[in-house]
């Protein structure tokens, strides 16, 4: 979502703060640089190890079958692309792709001491300009990153481009708590809580203060499924986890 500025030049959101267009991938690079070596530690901290839940669900939702071809954008450490390599097999491929380098590199690291090589990939790309053919594979996610994107229509439709007909996207975000009171409690742990933990654990308190922003203004779980819809993704539906703190959403390709 973004907004022209009186001089023409586009805006969009980093967290609460308004910023250039241009601006907002070397910004959110520069948090994911910061903490990249605890990424992970991190996020089973702030989820009480919720998170793995929510990764399994959205695998279960994900159709994979042996043999067949996945895109994992925004893949981070690469959690849901090792979940992806079992159950495609041998014989199948998962590709992980990320903005960041020492993210992407964080993943194949991860991947490789669990294992995992043969059937795994990994290209550096932007999710509004992935670099793979049309109808290259058979589900495409992208997990907790859609939201740090600048242009978010343009990654939908970059991916939507990926699938196979019959293929499905996925999008894992955290989005809207649907209870009055877990909405209450959730506001008071991202802005007390999270940003203390960042300073403790990884010695940055303005990139999980970010991160909690950038929830905020992310879409609504409605919000999010128009967006798909608008992009072509057919079928779309939302799935609230955790009471809606976090919404996987499922599009398909038809």
């Amino acid at each position: 979502m973004s907004e022209p500025a009186e001089n023409g030049q586009r805006r969009t959101h980093f967290g609460y703060e308004e910023v250039d267009w241009r601006d907002k991938a070397r910004r959110v690079s520069g948090v994911f640089d910061s903490v990249a070596d605890r990424y992970d530690l991190m996020n089973d901290l702030m989820s009480l190890g919720v998170h793995r839940l929510w990764k399994r669900f959205a695998v279960e939702q994900s159709g994979l079958r042996v043999g067949q071809r996945a895109l994992d954008v925004a893949a981070g450490t690469g959690d849901l692309a090792r979940a992806y390599a079992a159950q495609v097999g041998a014989s199948g491929h998962v590709v992980m792709t990320d903005i960041n380098p020492r993210m992407l590199e964080r993943g194949r690291e991860r991947l490789l001491d669990a294992g995992i090589g043969g059937n795994v990939s990994y290209v550096l790309a932007n999710a509004e300009r992935l670099p793979f053919a049309d109808s290259t594979f058979d589900c495409v996610s992208i997990g907790f990153g859609l939201r740090n994107v600048t242009d978010k229509s343009a990654a939908l439709a970059s991916m939507h481009r990926l699938l196979k007909p019959g293929g499905r996207l996925l999008v894992l975000e955290f989005s809207q708590p649907t209870l009055p009171l877990v909405r209450s409690l959730y506001d008071l742990y991202s802005f007390s809580v999270l940003p203390r933990l960042g300073q403790l654990i990884v010695g940055d308190e303005a990139s999980y203060r970010y991160l909690a922003e950038s929830i905020r203004v992310h879409p609504d779980q409605e919000q999010m499924k128009a967006m798909m819809e608008e992009v072509g993704l057919e079928r779309c539906r939302y799935y609230n986890l955790s009471g809606g703190i976090v919404a996987l959403h499922v599009g398909y390709r038809l």
